[in-house]
């Protein structure tokens, strides 16, 4: 504990029982996180294989003109969001009937049939792109699912922390599979070259299946369906006796938000589900911000140069497939640390917020500079890059390594626990569905746009490089601070009207089941004054 408090500088990390800071809430949460690297590794993988030699003569793309390439290109790495734009919707269902543990038991089993399709289609491009796109399904599910699980086990004081480690073992993913590639396209021939790769897929695959099966479940899901159970999970994960007042009192509050909630807006169906989420305004706000929250992650145009790495590195004077794929190695390494630093050390310290707003900033400098390099001194093949050339070079890793500092993890910590417990699925989904929405828009658009503005495509880091900075607008107007407050607060925190206005909750009171029959229409009177229909 006393390190965690050395890192994490917060009022919940002072006051909570140190026990609850324990090795279990860690473990579940990376066992959880493996769905994480399935998406990162995903990403990686393809994004280099499609560079190489071999799998383009066995897939009939070495003869195609470079806007056919473009094309086909985006296609192949697109479909795996068009499965995951599905398997998010979906998601959502599956988390409220099935449970967060088995949604992502069943993702896991997914996944293994969409790899095998992946590696074994031997040039037929149709099982290829059925192969992408059950795992993308997989993908979508786990993407939904892995975040709110996480965000319902954690304690408030490391939450940010604990599903920081979301995207923290994305960019591993990313990372392992950016020097899977460079180790392949070096040291192997034919098509094991690429086949390797794509197999390799299925490994967090396995550990989240395996891991899963021993884990426990949300005990704020398990409020819902058998309080009894969720009590025994929740203290089993914060290390205390069912009868500690912390646990009785955490317990009371989900118990309690799960009454104010049933007692405001009654049906259960997923019309109705949806319905409260737009039409009470408390809930609009969150379903609005985790919606275009993911979407502004993804306009940053981070994973176009995730998608097309090699090809960014070439546009700046970086040339060969493995030149690209080692600069693409060492892009993977600086996301990497950039993103453990920060989850490790400031995302409970400095908050959400901030940590949005500096950031943008600084990643739309970044790309303007490239866009302003490759415009006015770009590089020309067979000659060193210039000075200008390098420090594009380093805009680039900058670019990289801030946006581990905000829009990456922060997106995914922030749509995870703003939502209110009934609807929490419901909203996680809508974000996740937004996050893969965009990423096929980017993924699709980024070829034509190299392709289409201007040489080298330099008016493609102008375009992106716009976005961050209206994002830093966006953040500034719309986005309340979450640090430190626990998920049963949220109803409290969006009823504010000033979003920079410092929240201090007031104190709820426990109703215990003595007390709720009598006090029935009391709590119902009591749960509207949080919220404004309209």
């Amino acid at each position: 504990m006393g390190f965690l408090q050395c890192i994490v500088k917060n009022d919940s990390t002072k006051s909570d029982p140190p026990e609850i800071y324990n090795g279990r809430v860690f473990l579940v949460s990376l066992v959880a996180c493996s769905g994480a690297l399935l998406f990162g590794m995903d990403m990686g993988i393809m994004g280099g294989v499609l560079t190489m030699d071999t799998f383009q003569r066995q897939y009939g793309l070495k003869d195609k003109s470079p806007t056919e390439l473009a094309n086909l290109s985006s296609n192949i790495v697109s479909v795996i969001q068009a499965g995951a734009f599905a398997g998010a919707l979906f998601a959502s269902w599956l988390a409220n009937k099935f449970g967060r543990r088995w949604s992502l038991i069943y993702a896991s089993f997914l996944l293994f049939a969409g790899v095998a399709c992946q590696a074994g289609a031997s040039g037929h491009v149709e099982v290829l792109y059925v192969g992408r796109l059950l795992a993308g399904l997989a993908v979508g599910i786990a993407s939904t699912v892995n975040p709110l699980y996480v965000s319902e086990n954690a304690p408030r004081g490391i939450r940010g922390l604990l599903t920081g480690l979301y995207q923290l073992t994305l960019v591993s993913g990313l990372t392992l599979a950016f020097w899977i590639n460079y180790g392949s396209n070096l040291h192997l021939h034919g098509q094991i070259q690429y086949v390797l790769p794509l197999a390799i897929q299925a490994v967090p695959g396995i550990t989240l299946c395996v891991g899963m099966f021993f884990a426990n479940e949300s005990p704020r899901w398990l409020a819902q369906k058998n309080p009894t159970k969720a009590l025994q999970v929740l203290a089993t994960l914060r290390g205390l006796p069912p009868t500690h007042q912390y646990v009785v009192d955490e317990m009371g509050g989900i118990e309690l938000q799960l009454e104010e909630e049933r007692a405001l807006t009654g049906g259960k169906s997923a019309w109705s589900m949806l319905k409260e989420a737009f039409t009470i305004k408390s809930y609009r706000r969150r379903s609005i911000l985790c919606i275009t929250l993911m979407m502004w992650s993804n306009l940053t145009g981070t994973n176009a140069m995730t998608y097309y790495s090699p090809t960014i590195f070439a546009s700046v004077g970086l040339s060969g497939s493995s030149v690209g794929l080692f600069a693409t190695g060492i892009y993977g390494i600086v996301k990497m640390v950039a993103c453990a630093i920060f989850i490790f050390f400031v995302t409970d310290s400095l908050g959400r917020r901030k940590s949005l707003l500096w950031t943008g900033c600084v990643q739309g400098l970044a790309l303007f500079y490239v866009g302003f390099y490759i415009r006015f001194d770009p590089p020309v093949k067979g000659e060193p890059i210039s000075a200008a050339g390098y420090v594009a070079l380093v805009m680039i890793y900058i670019f990289a390594s801030v946006y581990q500092f905000g829009w990456g993890p922060v997106v995914w910590t922030y749509s995870s626990e703003i939502p209110p417990a009934r609807l929490r699925a419901l909203m996680m989904g809508m974000a996740v569905a937004s996050q893969w929405l965009f990423n096929f828009v980017v993924a699709k658009a980024t070829p034509s746009m190299f392709a289409t503005l201007g040489k080298n495509g330099f008016g493609t880091y102008f375009v992106y490089g716009s976005f961050c900075f209206v994002m830093v607008i966006y953040a500034w107007f719309l986005i309340p601070e979450t640090k430190g407050v626990s998920l049963e607060h949220m109803d409290e925190l969006f009823s504010q009207n000033n979003v920079r206005n410092k929240f201090v909750p007031t104190p709820r009171a426990m109703v215990w089941e003595s007390d709720a029959d009598v006090k029935g229409v009391e709590d119902a009177k009591s749960a509207s004054e949080h919220f404004e229909r309209i």
